[in-house]
């Protein structure tokens, strides 16, 4: 039998000069890690767009 999957894709959205906080993505990162979500892939397209943070976990 094979694992089935839930997914979730996160947006952390970038401040009015660009950045980003990284103790808060740390924050969220850790809680969803806590609620079983592994962090397969992130993706920063662009300067002033959000980076997209894809997780996944066994249903």
């Amino acid at each position: 039998m094979s694992t089935r999957w839930q997914y979730k894709v996160e947006e952390v959205k970038s401040g009015a000069m660009g950045g980003v906080k990284p103790d808060a993505i740390e924050e969220r990162l850790t809680k969803l890690g806590q609620q079983g979500w592994e962090l397969v892939n992130a993706v920063y397209a662009t300067q002033w767009g959000p980076t997209l943070l894809f997780f996944k976990r066994p249903a």
